[in-house]
C-alpha cells in the first residue's frame, strides 16, 4: 500500500490507492487547530490587500520583534523561515558531512532533509511508545561521537511530551561531549510555555529550537515558523536563506496571532476535552493508546484487528487518518487522529463504533 509522507490533501491518499473520493470526507490525517484561523484574520482580512503591492519588510516585521517579545529574548537569536519546513531544510546544510541521531518515531523530514544535505544520520528508535520514553543511555553513549540531536517535544506522531528533566540533562551532556540540540517544538502551545526550553538557549549555545505557528494558528497557507539560537547558528543560518523569504501577510497576520492568548486558551481546552473522550474511547475497545498531551492521538489496533483492513474500511467512510507507514518503530500498526471540530468527532464517534462493532474478535 504506497501512501503520501505527510497528512492533509486527502484527494491524494484516495487518488494513490485507486479509490472513489466519497462526496463528504473528514480529513483527520492533519492536525492543526479545528477552530480555524483566530477571528482577527478574517474580520480584518481587507485590510491585509494592500500589502499585496509592496515588498516585505526584509528583516521580517512586524512578525520578527512580536517573536522576540513574546519569549523575552533578543532579535539577534531568532530566524523567520517560511514554515519550520524551510527552517529545518536550511538546518540540515550545518551538518553536512556530520554525524546527526534522530529520535524516532517522529517527523520525517528531519531525515529527508539531513540526508538530502550529506549528513550521516544515526536513528534511535524509543521502545515505549506510549509513554514516549528517551533511551538515555543509549543517547548518551551515541552522542559522543554525534554533532547533533533532533528531539521532537511534544513528539509527533505520538503527542507525547518528554520530560524537561531529561531534556535538560541531555543539554548538559550535549555541553560537555560538544553535541547540538534541535528541538522541534511545534506542538508546545498546545501544552504550556513552561514545557519549552526556548529561555534555556541563551545559556545553552549548542541548544536550537524550532517553532511553527502552523499548527496552533491554523495558517499552514502561509507558512510561517521561526527558529531560536545563538548568534552565531543565527548568523550562519540567515546567510543560507534566499531574500525576502516570507511574505507580507504572514509576517502581519503572525505578529497578530501571538496577541491571541484567550483563542489558544479556548483551544486547548477543547482539545483536551476531545482528546480525553478519545483516548478513553479507544482504551475501551481494546486499542494501545499514546498519552497524548497535544491536539492528536496515536492508537494501535487489538491484535486481532488488521491496519491495512481498518484504514480502508475508514476511506469507505470518508475518514482520512494518518497512517504510520514512514514511521520508524510505528511501521503501519499505529494510527494518528488529529482533533477536529463536533461535527467531525461525532462522525469519527460513529464509524469507530460500527468497526469495533464488526470486529469484535
Amino acid at each position: 500500500m504506497q501512501l503520501p509522507n505527510h497528512g492533509a490533501n486527502p484527494q491524494n491518499v484516495y487518488q494513490q490507492l485507486g479509490l472513489k473520493m466519497p462526496t463528504e470526507v473528514f480529513d483527520f490525517s492533519e492536525n492543526v487547530n479545528a477552530a480555524g484561523p483566530p477571528p482577527f484574520v478574517e474580520a480584518r482580512w481587507r485590510t491585509f490587500y494592500p500589502l499585496i503591492q509592496r515588498y516585505p519588510d526584509p528583516d521580517g516585521e512586524p512578525f520578527l520583534t512580536k517573536v522576540a517579545y513574546f519569549h523575552r529574548i533578543e532579535k539577534q537569536a531568532i530566524v523567520l523561515g517560511n514554515g519550520a519546513s524551510e527552517l529545518f531544510s536550511v538546518l540540515a546544510r550545518r551538518y553536512v558531512n556530520k554525524r546527526v541521531i534522530v529520535i524516532h518515531p517522529t517527523f520525517s523530514e528531519y531525515e529527508r532533509t539531513l540526508k538530502a544535505a550529506g549528513a550521516n544520520v544515526v536513528p534511535i528508535v524509543v521502545d515505549d511508545v506510549i509513554n514516549y520514553t528517551l533511551p538515555m543511555t543509549q543517547l548518551y553513549q551515541e552522542m559522543v561521537y554525534a554533532d547533533a540531536v533532533y528531539i521532537c517535544t511534544p513528539n509527533n506522531p505520538t503527542g507525547v511530551l518528554p520530560k524537561k528533566e531529561e531534556l535538560l540533562r541531555l543539554i548538559a551532556y550535549g555541553a560537555e561531549v560538544d553535541c547540538e540540540l534541535v528541538l522541534d517544538e511545534a506542538f508546545i502551545d498546545w501544552v504550556s510555555e513552561d514545557h519549552s526550553l526556548i529561555g534555556d538557549v541563551a545559556h545553552n549555545p549548542h541548544v536550537i529550537v524550532v517553532r511553527s505557528m502552523t499548527k496552533m494558528y491554523a495558517i499552514p497557507g502561509l507558512r510561517l515558523g521561526y527558529l531560536v539560537a545563538s548568534k552565531i547558528i543565527v548568523s550562519e543560518l540567515k546567510a543560507m536563506l534566499s531574500h525576502w523569504n516570507l511574505n507580507a501577510f504572514a509576517l502581519v497576520i503572525g505578529a497578530g496571532c501571538l496577541d491571541e492568548h484567550d483563542y489558544c486558551q479556548q483551544a486547548i481546552d477543547y482539545a483536551t476535552n476531545q482528546r480525553a473522550w478519545l483516548q478513553r474511547f479507544l482504551h475501551e475497545h481494546g486499542c494501545r493508546v499514546t498519552n497524548s498531551v497535544t491536539n492528536y492521538v496515536c492508537f494501535s489496533l487489538p491484535s486481532n484487528q488488521h491496519p491495512d483492513t481498518f484504514f480502508s474500511f475508514c476511506l469507505g467512510q470518508g475518514i482520512v487518518l494518518r497512517h504510520t507507514k514512514n514511521f520508524m518503530g510505528l511501521n503501519g500498526e499505529w494510527f494518528r487522529i488529529g482533533i477536529k471540530d463536533v461535527t467531525a468527532m461525532t462522525y469519527l464517534h460513529n464509524c469507530l463504533q460500527t468497526w469495533f462493532k464488526a470486529n469484535k474478535g
